[in-house]
């Protein structure tokens, strides 16, 4: 044994093994965690019953109004048998919103059917509809007045029909309904004011070509919250008033051509800078076009072609960012800013603007020239000229 060696006593040794297995113990396996309880499977949803009162209710409506249908060309009916109605054509169900264990009808598409007949009363036995579409049809008569008990009706778009008779009033009473489309059928008389008031709360009006006057003295239209407007072919009597620019916070399509308005533009219109279509063609609009509409930054197309526009076309016009159609063809502009050129689509045909082609013979521009200037009441309507002494 070496003089430096030293016996080891037997708490040295005990301590040694103290910590060699401690540091053995981080790799030694641990025991793993007791698995957490797995949730409990949701039991799997039962179909709704295709049997209840709401159901029964829309078979007879179904089966009555097939009984008033005299052609389907289609044969989109053909199927509406028996008391299983969510599978006729065209027939669409949900759960009922006021109760989610009920079905019940919630939409009707026979759109482009080419079917002929008319809208039976039963149809207001239809309560939870909320989408009734029906364009390009042959329906005759009018919308049913049971259709009032339809509160939940969100889009109703009977455009493109043989529906005649005064608007059906009960439309206004409509809490829930957004979408209206009645274009292209023989509707006529007066629409009435509370089409475009803040109670109903359309989003989108199709009024156009029916046979309805619409009168804007009465300030209807520019209370409307719609974003999309159009009343193409519609008698419009009074002017475009300055109250136009109250439809600021929603109006994104406004199509007035051939309303027969004969008017001032009001500057107030620049106000629209949500605006991205504007048509104001085949009308009486006279004076200058509003250096204001330059302000409508979203404004993506404007057509004032074939009035009696005069004067200058503002170059702020022709500098809108998002502007690709500027039409204002056959009207007495006498000026033109070379900005426009560069616009996609443009029209300028039937104007005063010299050396530009296509334009009015000489004769006629100077004879409008000798007309009296055009004078802008407040209201928007055109001042008659002053009477000579």
């Amino acid at each position: 044994m070496s003089p430096l060696s030293k016996p080891r006593s037997a708490s040295t040794r005990a301590l040694q093994q103290i910590i060699f297995l401690a540091l053995l113990l981080p790799c030694l396996p641990q025991p793993l965690p007791s698995p957490s309880p797995s949730p409990t499977p949701a039991p799997p949803s039962l179909p709704l019953s295709p049997f209840n009162e709401r159901l029964d209710a829309a078979y007879i409506a179904f089966q009555a109004w097939k009984h008033v249908i005299t052609e389907d060309p289609k044969n989109l009916t053909a199927d509406w048998c028996g008391p299983f109605v969510c599978n006729y054509t065209g027939v669409f169900c949900a759960a009922a919103p006021d109760d989610p264990c009920i079905l019940t009808v919630a939409g009707v598409d026979l759109n482009h059917g080419r079917i002929a007949g008319e809208l039976t009363d039963h149809l207001g036995l239809l309560a939870d509809l909320a989408v009734l579409h029906l364009n390009s049809n042959r329906f005759q008569g009018t919308l049913p007045g049971s259709m009032q008990h339809m509160r939940l009706l969100y889009e109703l778009d009977v455009s493109n029909n043989l529906l005649s008779g005064a608007f059906p009033s009960f439309l206004t009473s409509l809490p829930s309904l957004k979408y209206l489309d009645l274009r292209f059928n023989d509707f006529d008389g007066q629409l009435p004011p509370a089409v475009f008031g803040r109670e109903l709360s359309l989003d989108a009006l199709f009024a156009n070509d029916n046979r309805f006057n619409v009168s804007l003295s009465s300030g209807g239209l520019t209370n409307s919250t719609a974003s999309v407007i159009v009343l193409a072919n519609t008698a419009l009597a009074g002017c475009l008033p300055p109250s136009i620019g109250d439809m600021a916070d929603t109006l994104v399509e406004l199509i007035l051509l051939n309303t027969s308005i004969s008017s001032c533009i009001p500057p107030e219109i620049g106000k629209l800078k949500k605006l991205k279509v504007l048509d104001l063609s085949h009308n009486e609009f006279a004076g200058e076009l509003p250096e204001s509409i330059g302000d409508m930054e979203s404004l993506e197309v404007i057509n004032v072609g074939y009035n009696m526009l005069s004067g200058e076309v503002p170059e702020s016009i022709c500098l809108l960012p998002n502007l690709k159609n500027l039409t204002v063809v056959g009207n007495y502009f006498c000026e033109e800013p070379v900005s426009c050129l560069h616009i996609p689509r443009r029209d300028d045909r039937m104007n005063c603007i010299p050396d530009w082609p296509h334009q009015r013979s000489h004769e006629q521009c100077v004879a409008f020239d000798h007309r009296p200037p055009v004078h802008c009441a407040a209201d928007g309507c055109i001042l008659p000229p002053p009477k000579r002494l």
